[in-house]
């Protein structure tokens, strides 16, 4: 077969992408597909992996869909890529990024799909996809207990190779097996072992990344303030990060976990009132976290219509029964905790009980996709002294209008590890101080969207009434739990370090302007960039 020329791959290109992108070309696309068709001179090694709306539609769509974790970002009207590269190999990147920012075209780069404000595949400005999911491969060293991970892996699929090698390590990530290691590690990454060993991102010991040049670097090339800043300050703002080193952590052949469910008929106001004064003082073995949702009721006392609120205890002990039994008599008697409560199982197996799998079916870890994707909002809270019992029952009366159906709210204990880790350690700064962590959430059905609004004007009045009873100057929020609420970036032109301090306090503390520091130095142009990436300082000198 004849191989094409550079100048018919232009051309084909050009065809390819100008039809797709009629409606932008004139902000420079062409340059942006002359410079791929030059850069690749191997054509099929990039057009097997690059999907456009026109020459083939299908894929691109199934693409596009298949790693997105909220509905609220598949309507009609919702911005689309101009393109979604699948690159296989890391050295196809580098051009990519070269072309990209040549061309001024944004980049957004998705490893699960699971940023809840959609950044990651959604933008306002013209923008390709650089999707990650072929980089998934996972290499564990059970005898130095460490691992590396490819961005575009699962936790999931981390959490099952290690089980794989050993049934007494594991790692301190999230609960949820679909979310992607690469947006997770780089906002901090949070489970139930937190209280033991901290966050995912407090156990990375490597990275690699390739930065807005198109170097390739590791921890050493690429220095400690660079490190520094992916662990937790929001990877997407400093390049392109492929895969991470963890440090394995030890965990017993057989844990124990329970969950307690009561109700408002059951004193469930005044145990949560409780939770609040004991759970970060708990044996750091020890995690108990609340899940607070609309329950059914035959006598309700609240709102009526046998409906009341309904909260979980959810809880994992590092150890067996004997030892979680008295401790819990010990720390917190008024649950009523009895060994028919509780079962001992291996941590791979409680991955699986956290989720709500069966514990037997772990292969279901390797699968990329949620069981249910829906419509949603979150936002997220930091409480540093408990809330009153009155204050409580606030909530609660919101939980019973219309627009709270589907609402949850999950209360996850800090104390332990967290306690001990420095706020500067990493970008991520809610360390000592804070008893829990509160994640506001709503969700909706999609006959309900078009009144989307009704449920976004819900969740912030929530979010609202809570503000005498959590954190304050700034009101922390937690970046992996995104939320566009709290401020943005200019679409065009350049954000202040002012303007992106009103969120970027929020998310990082003090540790924002090192980010800021950080950015200027290994991005000064901006080039990495969304609606709550950290700016550059180069910006503002040069205007």
């Amino acid at each position: 077969m004849k191989t094409p020329s550079i100048s018919t791959l232009s051309f084909i290109l050009f065809v390819i992408f100008s039809c797709s992108c009629a409606s932008v070309s004139a902000d420079g696309h062409e340059d942006f597909i002359e410079c791929l068709s030059e850069e690749f001179h191997n054509y099929p090694s990039i057009s097997n992996v690059t999907y456009t709306p026109i020459n083939n539609s299908s894929s691109y769509s199934s693409i596009l869909r298949f790693s997105i974790q909220n509905l609220r970002f598949t309507s009609e009207s919702t911005p689309k890529p101009l393109v979604i590269i699948t690159p296989e190999h890391e050295s196809q990147i580098p051009p990519i990024i070269h072309c990209a920012k040549d061309s001024e075209v944004q980049i957004r780069t998705r490893s699960g799909g699971h940023d809840y404000e959609g950044l990651s595949y959604v933008s306002p400005v013209p923008f390709i996809i650089l999707d990650l999911i072929n980089f998934s491969e996972i290499t564990v060293d059970a005898e130095n207990k460490t691992a590396w991970v490819e961005s575009g892996s699962t936790i999931g699929s981390l959490y099952y190779r290690i089980a794989e090698k050993s049934p007494v390590l594991g790692f301190p990530a999230g609960v949820c097996p679909t979310v992607g290691v690469g947006g997770h590690f780089s906002g901090g990454g949070y489970g139930n072992l937190l209280r033991k060993y901290g966050l995912a991102a407090d156990n990375v010991i490597d990275a690699r990344l390739i930065d807005v040049n198109g170097r390739i670097l590791d921890r050493q090339s690429m220095g400690e303030d660079l490190f520094w800043a992916i662990r937790g300050g929001g990877g997407a703002s400093f390049g392109v990060i492929l895969a991470w080193k963890v440090q394995l952590v030890d965990v017993p052949e057989r844990v124990t976990v329970f969950t307690v469910q009561k109700t408002l008929e059951q004193n469930a106001s005044r145990l949560i009132h409780r939770w609040q004064y004991v759970a970060s003082k708990f044996d750091e073995d020890l995690f108990i976290r609340i899940i607070i949702a609309r329950a059914n009721s035959s006598s309700s006392q609240a709102g009526g219509n046998n409906v009341t609120l309904s909260a979980s205890f959810n809880s994992i002990f590092l150890g067996g029964v004997d030892r979680l039994l008295p401790t819990m008599q010990e720390s917190f008697p008024e649950l009523g905790l009895v060994r028919e409560d509780c079962t001992e199982m291996s941590w791979i197996e409680s991955i699986l009980y956290f989720d709500g799998f069966p514990i037997e079916n772990r292969e279901v870890l390797l699968n990329r996709t949620q069981r249910s994707v829906r419509y949603f909002k979150a936002k997220s809270d930091y409480v540093q002294t408990p809330i009153p019992e009155f204050a409580l029952e606030g909530i609660w009366r919101l939980f019973f209008e219309p627009e709270a159906d589907e609402a949850v709210v999950i209360f996850s204990p800090y104390g332990g590890r967290m306690d001990e880790v420095p706020e500067s350690s990493i970008p991520f700064p809610h360390r000592a101080g804070n008893l829990y962590k509160i994640q506001h959430l709503v969700y909706w059905e999609k006959e309900e969207d078009q009144n989307s609004g009704r449920y976004l004007s819900w969740i912030r009045r929530l979010y609202g009434y809570v503000a005498p009873y959590v954190s304050r100057f700034p009101r922390a929020a937690y970046i992996n739990y995104r939320d566009l609420d709290i401020g943005v970036n200019r679409n065009e032109g350049r954000t202040s370090y002012a303007e992106a301090s009103v969120w970027g306090m929020k998310y990082f503390k003090g540790n924002f302007e090192r980010l800021v520091r950080v950015k200027t130095m290994v991005d000064p142009g901006n080039f990495f960039r969304n609606e709550q990436s950290i700016p550059s300082l180069r910006e503002e000198i040069d205007d």
